[in-house]
């Protein structure tokens, strides 16, 4: 059960690792070409969210949210491969707020082909966060 467990905690965080490297390689001076799909989602959060709370939400430095993204899905990643909880803690910080930002179908009408993708998307990352949640949470020692 041991080996099969580091198995599945590897391959299970090889994906968040091996994204936080891409998104590492491609980090730049403006912060990568994520920057073009990022900075109209938290356009959009930004105005969503100051419009909800009443207060005026600061610009948000798109470089900064994703050094962070690259930092929580890196050292989670790594720390879940050595079977830490706080890893996981991590990861699933990651996902729990980037979901919403990342597949925005609540932002679209439902006659538009992307509110299915997103939908979809959202769906499944859910899916995962959910498993990863309830199946990880409850093997790691505390």
């Amino acid at each position: 059960m041991g080996f099969s467990s580091f198995l599945g905690r590897v391959l299970f965080a090889s994906l968040f690792i091996l994204s936080a490297w891409q998104m590492f390689n491609e980090f730049d001076d403006n912060g990568g070409p994520i920057v073009k799909e990022l900075i109209p989602k938290l356009t959009v959060v930004r105005r969503n969210l100051s419009s909800k709370l009443g207060v005026a939400i600061p610009d948000i430095n798109v470089r900064t949210v994703i050094a962070s993204t690259m930092l929580l899905k890196g050292v989670g990643g790594v720390l879940f491969v050595l079977g830490s909880t706080f890893g996981s803690y991590l990861l699933l910080l990651y996902l729990g707020i980037s979901t919403p930002i990342l597949y925005d179908f609540y932002n679209y009408r439902s006659n538009i082909p992307e509110y299915y993708l997103l939908l979809n998307d959202f769906i499944q990352v859910c899916a995962n966060y959910f498993y990863f949640l309830c199946f990880y949470l409850m093997i790691l020692p505390v």
